[in-house]
């Protein structure tokens, strides 16, 4: 149980923020022994990433249904379509979708490494930093300070920026797209509430993928569900209740703390935790 909770509180409060809930996930996994080959823990994981996904839709539901609305009037006297929240949304998601798809070989090959996980959460941080500090000097041209006022050159390039948190885990889903977006012109703001509203079919697409490899493979990578006793059940509810409670008080905080403060503090944490990585790599066989 204590494990399930841990695991929980470690995706819930990772997965929204820009440190990488994957590379964390791995390292936890490793520092407790868990096997990754185990079907039973890569279901876990599947499972509370879920309940981490399902905070947004509740987070943001009068967002969601206010760009329902609009997109459904702009459509019908055919004007606002192409530019709307809900399309450039779907633009950024088949930007990362499809090279995501080309590179599935490239991608399983990284996945469960913690010498590209470390790399990437040092190069990550540094890059974001980066990019704030430019943000704060003004050296970044902002015009963007909503998402209804994106372009579709915008969508375009933060999708493609996300391909790189597909293939080096450790770059992290919303480093990548908070970063694209400000320097394609957004406020931190509004690049944070995009990443949010891109994040809602990027992570439902990869966890379904996730899932329906492990149940199409079964005989090789067995998810164990059909021998699941009752205590394993409970841990799985466990984990997906303390995901989704964790989550969606994450959401919450990091909208806040972003339209008062910057991101330089995830980027030093970032390096901070890679470099420790690293190093723990270096001084032996784990």
């Amino acid at each position: 149980m204590v494990l399930s909770v841990l695991l929980g509180l470690v995706e819930g409060l990772t997965e929204f923020i820009p440190v990488s809930s994957t590379a964390h996930l791995r390292i936890v996994e490793a520092l407790v022994g868990v096997s990754l080959a185990d079907g039973y823990w890569k279901m876990f994981s599947i499972v509370i990433q879920l309940g981490a996904i399902l905070c947004l839709p509740i987070y943001f539901r009068e967002e969601i249904a206010r760009f329902v609305a609009s997109f459904l009037k702009a459509g019908r006297d055919g004007t606002g379509r192409a530019t709307h929240p809900l399309t450039l949304t779907a633009l950024a998601f088949v930007c990362t979708a499809v090279p995501a798809l080309l590179l599935v070989k490239l991608i399983g090959k990284h996945l469960e490494s913690l010498t590209v996980m470390g790399v990437s959460l040092v190069a990550g941080g540094v890059v974001m930093w980066v990019v704030d500090a430019l943000y704060e000097r003004g050296a970044l041209r902002t015009r963007t300070d909503r998402m209804e006022a994106m372009g579709p050159g915008q969508a375009l390039w933060i999708g493609l920026c996300q391909v790189l948190s597909a293939v080096f885990p450790g770059v992290s889903r919303s480093m990548a797209t908070i970063a694209a977006g400000q320097t394609a012109g957004m406020t931190r703001a509004s690049a944070l509430e995009f990443s949010f509203f891109l994040s809602m079919p990027t992570m439902v697409a990869a966890t379904g993928y996730d899932l329906f490899k492990s149940v199409w493979h079964a005989p090789a990578n067995p998810l164990g569900a059909a021998g699941m006793t009752p205590h394993g059940w409970a841990l799985l509810g466990i984990g997906f209740a303390v995901s989704f409670v964790v989550a969606y008080g994450v959401v919450a905080w990091f909208m806040s703390w972003v339209r008062r403060r910057g991101f330089v503090p995830f980027a030093v944490y970032r390096i901070a935790v890679g470099a420790a990585v690293l190093g723990w790599l270096a001084a032996g066989p784990h």
